[in-house]
Parts: structure tokens; sequence; C-alpha cells
């Protein structure tokens, strides 16, 4: 899937492909810059061998720029795990690209349910989920390390 988006002045598409195991470095920074407890380079890793259809990266001039990873819990639905865009890169849709990209492969194979955490402060990242149809199902009494609390939120796309 590639689609133009007005990162920069360049004539470089963002494009949005599978994660490869060279990405690998530049998801963990990303992660690293994202998020106060962010997952250690072999839960990507892990990841990356049980979904890899599921692991996407955001690639902008040759520069990996975000990414999105989803997993298929046992109830068969699809559980977003983590999704972080470069903060260089934010506020250009690259967060509701890459969901609806990791959502299309999810449908393809079936799955048609999914759900998510965030962090009951992210009120961006809670309003993006919201606007592709997320709600919020409970709060999840100290989620985080630090005690904070999540919201747990649901989407189900009804068949055509």
């Amino acid at each position: 899937m590639s689609s133009e988006v007005g990162l920069t002045q360049s004539k470089c598409q963002l494009v949005i492909r599978n994660a490869s195991i060279d990405d690998i470095k530049y998801v963990v920074e990303i992660e690293g810059k994202s998020f106060k407890y962010p997952y250690p380079p072999i839960a990507f890793i892990t990841f990356m061998t049980l979904y890899p259809k599921y692991f996407l990266v955001g690639e902008h001039c040759g520069r990996v720029i975000s990414y999105v990873l989803a997993a298929v819990d046992k109830d068969s639905s699809g559980h977003i795990i983590s999704i972080a865009v470069d903060p260089e890169y934010r506020g250009y849709g690259l967060g509701k690209l890459l969901m609806m990209s990791v959502e299309s492969r999810l449908l393809q194979d079936g799955i048609n349910k999914f759900r998510l955490e965030v962090a009951v402060s992210n009120s961006i990242a809670i309003k993006m989920y919201e606007l592709l149809g997320y709600k919020i199902s409970k709060v999840l009494k100290r989620y985080y390390p630090d005690g904070e609390d999540a919201y747990l939120m649901f989407k189900e796309v009804l068949p055509h």
C-alpha cells in the first residue's frame, strides 16, 4: 500500500510494508521515543516471528518512521499490540493509515473484532481510535508499571 502524505516537500511517497528484521532497530528507536515503558527488541522479534503479516512499518524516503503491530488472540480477535509514529512525523495521519492497513489485513483473514489498550492520558491516540470506530469498554486499573490506568477499547466490523 502506498500513499502520498505531505510529510515534507520531498517527492518521496510513504510506503506501508511488512516489517523486516533490519527494521527492528528503527522500530525500537521509535518505541523508545514514544513510550515510558518501551517493549524490548526481543518482543518485536518474537511478534515478527509469530505474526509477520500484522507487523507493518511506514517508510518515507527510505527511512522507517512508524510501525504497527497486531496479534491474533485465542478468541480469534485482532489485538493491536503497539503503534507509534516518530515524533518528527506526527500529525500527518500516519497512525490512522497504519491502523487501517493492519485492520484490512486482519479482515482479509476473517478477523473482524479488534481490541487495544491505551493510556487514559493519551488523548490524541484515544481520539484517533474513536474516529476509527473503537469504543471504550472498561478501565484497566494500574495497567502500566507506574500505576497509570488504561482504557480497553473494542471495535467490531460487521460483514457486508
